[in-house]
């Protein structure tokens, strides 16, 4: 009688829904590996079928979704590709997440208001993931929601390094568009060379989204490039005001820099027009041909999230990726 044999070698397997399979295939080709060919279809109610064209037994599942718009949609299909994972005994389930959705709803403003990204990590919980990459979040504290490891990647090196070696010979000051992101500012100070800190002092109306007014500049940024440093560009009013603020105060020019580029309705029209240089962001999140324009500078986070992954498959440390910050 032959014993049986027990193969003990892990399989990485990478798995990507449909919002942006371009991110996702860079991934594959940094690890050296291909995504896995998926079935995924509508019925005519519009509910989303998915299937895997191999099996996935045994192997560590990394599933790769950035919620793009239509953004309801996609999260239901990344749930759907975890779920299908769980039920084909994948051993190991990785939710890669460049862009969080529904992550700026991480507390309550008013009452009777949902903390969605809390109950984000918890679907992704209830329908098999038992670990969580994700890029940039808006808020720190929302790792703490799920009840699970959770690796915080950050831009930052990404982003900083272009910075420095097109403006590091500049006068610049780092500038957070509100006083709430001083703690994210002060980390691209230092990537920079220490540079002078700067915040525009704004309100924003609790019961009017994607609205705010930007007021003061609260810090010296006259004669200086100042780099205008937030999580995420949506409509794009808040950093076009803040950038007017800083020219306003005598800034020499302004560079906008974010990490995803939402984009939503009049984001290219004002950013296009708007007086701040260049906008730079990455690409965890699509950029269609046409939102694209001439000052717009995308930067790829692949390199990033499969150094990541390529850590947490090997069980080796994601924060050795950010010298210890992250």
């Amino acid at each position: 009688m032959t014993g049986m044999k027990r193969t003990t070698e892990k399989n990485l397997m990478l798995f990507s829904g449909r919002a942006h399979p371009e991110l996702a295939e860079e991934v594959a080709l940094l690890l050296g590996t291909e995504l896995v060919p998926t079935t995924h279809r509508e019925f005519a109610n519009s509910e989303i079928y998915v299937r895997y064209q191999e099996s996935v037994r045994g192997c560590h599942a990394f599933v790769i979704q950035s919620h793009t718009a239509p953004i309801n949609e996609w999260i239901m299909e990344h749930l759907i590709m975890v779920d299908a994972l769980k039920r084909a005994s994948a051993a190991r389930i990785t939710v890669v997440l460049p862009f969080y959705g529904y992550a700026r709803q991480d507390k309550k403003h008013l009452g009777r208001e949902p903390i969605s990204a809390r109950l984000m990590a918890d679907l992704f919980k209830t329908a098999g993931a038992d670990r969580l990459i994700a890029v940039d979040l808006h808020t720190a504290q929302i790792q703490g929601f799920f009840d699970g490891p959770v690796d915080h990647l950050a831009a930052i090196p990404v982003l900083a390094d272009y910075v420095l070696e097109k403006y590091g010979d500049q006068s610049l000051a780092v500038v957070s568009p509100d006083a709430g992101r001083i703690k994210v500012a002060e980390q691209w100070s230092s990537r920079l060379g220490n540079r002078p800190l700067a915040f525009i002092h704004k309100t924003r109306e609790v019961n009017r989204p994607n609205e705010s007014m930007a007021n003061r500049v609260v810090g010296e940024v006259r004669d200086r490039v100042c780099v205008l440093v937030d999580d995420m560009i949506d409509t794009g009013g808040t950093v076009v005001k803040a950038a007017d603020a800083l020219l306003d105060a005598g800034a020499a020019d302004v560079v906008i820099v974010a990490t995803h580029a939402i984009l939503s309705g009049p984001a290219v029209d004002r950013l296009k027009n708007c007086r701040a240089g260049e906008v730079i962001v990455t690409n965890t999140l699509p950029i269609p041909v046409d939102r694209r324009f001439d000052k717009l500078t995308s930067l790829s986070i692949a390199p990033l999230i499969s150094a990541a992954i390529r850590e947490v498959f090997e069980d080796g440390s994601v924060t050795s990726l950010f010298d210890g910050q992250a």
